[in-house]
């Protein structure tokens, strides 16, 4: 039996939006403001009101999200009227009416639908006949493209690059010809067909009566278009959103369907829910002083009755490693002072590159953590590389690390002779390292296999000695081991972009400049490794179901909040970032950093850098122009210098004595 939600323990705001259940209607939700909640009782209290729930209809933009949303509502109303609803994404929802009626667009209703191996294979051999592969054309280009300019309601013919357009052609000839679609045609043939098909446009409007689309700010014009067309003379429709979370014009969102919404449907009723259950009323005084500075938004105060005990501070730091290390070292203290777990804690940070540190220092403290909106810096292949290198070097009897860099960059060793190499070693009981230098072994392999092997184990042996010997400085013999192999210039060769080489290329320099801050005449390379070897439970690749403190990117942070936030890199060129700057994009720069200052239930800390590596170069940082439109009234400023010579609080030596105890009675036992 589903539990009837009680109406009274909805605010003014909410009880309004789901009291309208006539369209249209525009529920701005601001962050924290109780949205999903609102949304499922409005759409359960439609079924009590006696609305078929056969014709409601609720559009998500993930498969998750549908499935919460449908499962919350079938806690408020009977199980029978739940499974009548759909509650889906705008692509399953394309497929359904596809499967139905797409034989009017000449298809047939068994269409297949492509996903992205089918299409790059499709795409490979349709740029061999073009002959476009000496253009050195990837058919990541040619989706990205034409995914692009489908999705703003234009064609193939609109792509300027003449090529592009003639392979996108092609592309999509050849899928039609094999009764197939790909998930750009979900959306694109579905609003054709409704749109050319008066008929099939009234049979869907028929039915579904009733249509919610949560996340409206992030739609686009493709989506506007298609819900237009899905949408009933009566223009019963809700859309739910706010456009001050509006961060993802980058792939294809228009704001503007949600400030423009009167021109999309006439008379809207307009209901704001500002009442933040989320955040402290100094958080939500840090953000709401930030947000109105951008122009043309809905405007929309969020407020809140709970009075946080913690300041939102503003720290000034040294450099990046400052900066991740005193994060890293507050953590493991206020996880321990107030009883929290791993997981209350985030960081936050605009720029894949700032990761590496972090996870440096989370590591050196064995802080365990997931990475979540971005891979991790010790994913990377060339990061994996290197310190399979490294690894070898310090123990060549490893042969998992040995095996990944024996032919890479390539050098002879061809895959034969790898699968020999293993077999005997299999067969002899030894390491593929013995293997390789084993003259019996070396015997049975060609003169230029011999030459091959004899190379690598000689650059092994000769660099491994030297990291050994420690005399010279770590980064110093890594460079040049580096040069010996050709590894910088494979691995720009094997780029498809400048973005890419330089990213890869700055990957490298980050391990040089880890090297460089560990190194000290007497340390080993073992120690090195140990600091930063892959633990098993990481390699496991669902890192973002694990546990541990969050370091996630501020794009992928929205929906999700914690208990203490820490912004880090608020810096003019980081947030906002310099090419969103370049672009004319400082709104949505902005709004991305009101997103991250909302994602914060009890403690929000920001921190900036006056110098920070980037690419492997240090260059100076100025902080973000944002916290200057902030009044300094809304944050505490703290100087790192000040901050480190400060006295220690009786809150720390207290913790200090209390794990010194700790440790004392372990020993006693």
């Amino acid at each position: 039996m589903a539990e009837a939600f009680d109406i009274n323990s909805l605010n003014e705001a909410q009880r309004q939006a789901v009291r309208t259940i006539d369209g249209p209607l525009l529920i701005l939700a601001g962050a924290g403001t109780g949205k999903t909640r609102t949304v499922t009782c409005r759409i359960a209290h439609m079924v009590d009101c006696g609305i078929d729930p056969h014709g409601i209809l609720a559009l998500t933009f993930t498969n998750k999200a549908a499935a919460e949303m449908a499962e919350r509502v079938s806690g408020l109303v009977e199980k029978r009227a739940a499974r009548k609803m759909t509650v889906c994404t705008f692509h399953s929802l394309c497929v359904r009416i596809l499967r139905q009626d797409i034989g009017m667009l000449g298809y047939k209703g068994n269409f297949s639908i492509y996903t992205g191996g089918d299409q790059t294979g499709l795409l490979k051999r349709l740029i061999m006949e073009f002959g476009a592969r000496r253009e050195k054309l990837e058919p990541g280009a040619v989706l990205s493209e034409l995914s692009r300019v489908r999705n703003l309601g234009l064609e193939a013919d609109d792509i300027e690059d003449t090529l592009i357009a003639a392979v996108s052609k092609a592309y999509q000839r050849e899928l039609k010809n094999q009764n197939a679609v790909d998930f750009d045609d979900l959306l694109v043939l579905t609003e054709r067909l409704l749109r050319a098909y008066p008929t099939v446009q009234a049979k869907w409007n028929g039915r579904f009566t009733r249509i919610t689309v949560d996340e409206f700010q992030d739609t686009n014009s493709l989506q506007m278009s298609l819900l237009r067309q899905l949408v009933g003379p009566e223009h019963h429709v809700c859309v739910v959103g706010d456009d001050d979370q509006s961060i993802y014009g980058w792939r294809g969102a228009q704001i503007s369907n949600i400030l423009d919404f009167e021109d999309f449907f006439p008379n809207p009723m307009v209901i704001k829910l500002e009442e933040n259950y989320r955040c402290t009323r100094q958080v939500l005084d840090c953000a709401n002083k930030l947000i109105v500075h951008n122009t043309g938004r809905r405007e929309k105060t969020l407020r809140s009755n709970k009075e946080g005990e913690h300041p939102v501070r503003l720290m000034a730091m040294p450099g990046s490693d400052d900066e991740a290390n005193f994060l890293a070292d507050e953590i493991d203290r206020l996880r321990a002072q107030r009883s929290a777990n791993w997981e209350d804690f985030a960081v936050l940070f605009r720029s894949k590159i700032q990761s590496r540190v972090l996870e440096m220092a989370l590591r050196e403290r064995q802080i365990p953590y997931r990475m979540v909106g971005t891979r991790s810096f010790f994913d990377r292949r060339e990061v994996k590389d290197m310190l399979s290198y490294l690894h070898t070097m310090n123990n060549p009897d490893t042969d998992m690390h040995l095996l990944r860099i024996l032919n890479t960059p390539a050098r002879g060793i061809s895959s034969t002779t790898i699968a020999n190499v293993l077999d005997w070693s299999r067969e002899n009981k030894k390491s593929v390292w013995a293997t390789l230098v084993d003259l019996e072994f070396l015997a049975e392999c060609s003169v230029r296999s011999q030459d091959s092997i004899r190379g690598f184990c000689d650059i092994i042996t000769r660099f491994g000695t030297e990291f050994e010997l420690s005399e010279r400085h770590f980064v110093d013999v890594f460079s040049d081991f580096l040069t010996d192999i050709s590894y910088e210039s494979y691995v720009g060769k094997s780029c498809k972009t400048d973005e890419e080489r330089q990213g890869r290329l700055a990957a490298i320099d980050d391990i040089k400049v880890a090297l460089r801050q560990f190194w000290l005449p007497g340390h080993k390379l073992h120690d090195f490794l140990a600091g930063i070897s892959l633990d098993d439970e990481r390699d496991n690749d669902d890192i973002e179901k694990k546990s541990g403190v969050c370091l996630i990117t501020m794009h992928a942070a929205k929906g999700l909040e914690f208990p203490y936030v820490y912004i880090v890199g608020v810096e003019e060129g980081l947030l906002p970032h310099s090419r969103s700057v370049d672009e004319g994009n400082l709104d949505e720069e902005r709004r991305l950093f009101y997103v991250g200052i909302t994602r914060a239930r009890e403690q929000l800390t920001m921190t900036y850098c006056a110098t920070r590596m980037k690419y492997g170069k240090e260059e100076k940082c100025a902080v973000s122009s944002f916290i200057q439109q902030i009044p300094i009234a809304c944050y505490d400023y703290v100087d790192y210098d000040a901050l480190m010579k400060a006295p220690v609080s009786e809150e720390v030596q207290a913790d200090f004595f209390a794990s010194i105890g700790d440790l004392m009675g372990r020993f006693e036992n």
